[in-house]
């Protein structure tokens, strides 16, 4: 058996550039919030969040995509086979800038119900709070103050 500094077991060098390896930060690019109710639900998260959505197609496939400057999350609201909104499983918390209670404020007045109220995690992380959107997925804020 050979050894060299350096390699991994596969004899990949993590240090050189045409090695096989991946480095590959797994950050997130983005997120999908299934929805049945197309109209109901473009209408609650533009009037809660107080934004435009953009909607397109792929196929079958409905989508709506949030604004984003292209260096963040892009978050999709998606119609489609296999879409199944839930309140089970992953959960997404969107930035709500400085202070989450205006749009937690917001959501049952646009068809969602607040799950639970403004949290505080820690004076470091800020808060978070819950609800549920007109589909019944599970959404999470967060922010600062």
């Amino acid at each position: 058996m050979h050894c060299k500094e350096n390699e991994t077991e596969n004899g990949n060098n993590p240090s050189n550039p045409g090695s096989k390896e991946m480095n590959v930060n797994p950050t997130l690019s983005i997120v999908e919030i299934p929805m049945t109710k197309v109209e109901t639900t473009i209408s609650f998260y533009e009037k809660t969040f107080q934004t435009k959505i953009e909607r397109m197609t792929m196929g079958d496939t409905e989508l709506t995509v949030f604004p984003s400057d292209g260096k963040t999350v892009s978050i999709v609201l998606t119609k489609g086979e296999g879409y199944i909104p839930s309140n089970k499983g992953m959960l997404v918390y969107f930035n709500a800038g400085e202070d989450l209670q205006p749009i937690l404020s917001s959501v049952a007045k646009n068809g969602g119900k607040v799950v639970l109220e403004k949290t505080e995690i820690s004076p470091e992380m800020g808060y978070f709070a819950l609800f549920m959107d007109p589909e019944g997925n599970q959404i999470g804020l967060h922010s600062k103050k």
